[in-house]
């Protein structure tokens, strides 16, 4: 029956050895080394995707140290400014109040100055109204006491008042 589809046994069984004999030496010759080398492939490729995995966690927790980093460098940053700025009101106070210090003392010094200016003024003053009694005393009694004498005494003194306050 096999003969009527053109199937001939012998030749079946040498075709079936043959095929056999070329599958064992695909098998031994380059399926199993190609299997070996797609295991190792498929290792290598584990491997890297392991790799990028740790380098991605690497850097998801680097990024992550640097943001805190960051923040930590703002927030110091900022208490840096506040204590310039407290430092700069504070400086700025002292100077005010040094300021205040230095021109009340400048008041005082110059109310003392123009106290004893004064003073010296009245002083000199009472001096020398003493002087020009004592000239216009002594020249009345030399003179008589006519009103046209004593005016002119009078304007005398004056003149002779206001040349001692010049001179």
């Amino acid at each position: 029956m096999l003969e009527t589809l053109g199937i001939h046994f012998p030749s079946l069984l040498i075709y079936l050895i043959n095929f056999l004999l070329v599958l064992g030496l695909l098998l031994l010759f380059a399926y199993r080394p190609i299997l070996r080398l797609m295991d190792q492939r498929a290792d290598r490729i584990r491997e890297s995707l392991e790799a990028s995995e740790r380098a991605r966690e690497e850097a998801a927790s680097s990024q992550e140290a640097v943001e805190a980093q960051l923040v930590e460098a703002r927030r110091e940053a900022q208490r840096i400014v506040e204590q310039a700025r407290e430092s700069a009101e504070r400086f700025r106070a002292e100077e005010m109040e040094r300021a205040r210090s230095e021109a009340d003392n400048f008041v005082s010094r110059a109310r003392a100055d123009i106290q004893r200016e004064r003073d010296a003024a009245i002083e000199e003053v009472r001096a020398n109204f003493g002087d020009l009694a004592i000239t216009a005393a002594e020249r009345v009694v030399r003179r008589s006491l006519d009103r046209q004498a004593h005016e002119e005494l009078i304007a005398q003194v004056l003149e002779e008042g206001e040349s001692l306050r010049r001179g």
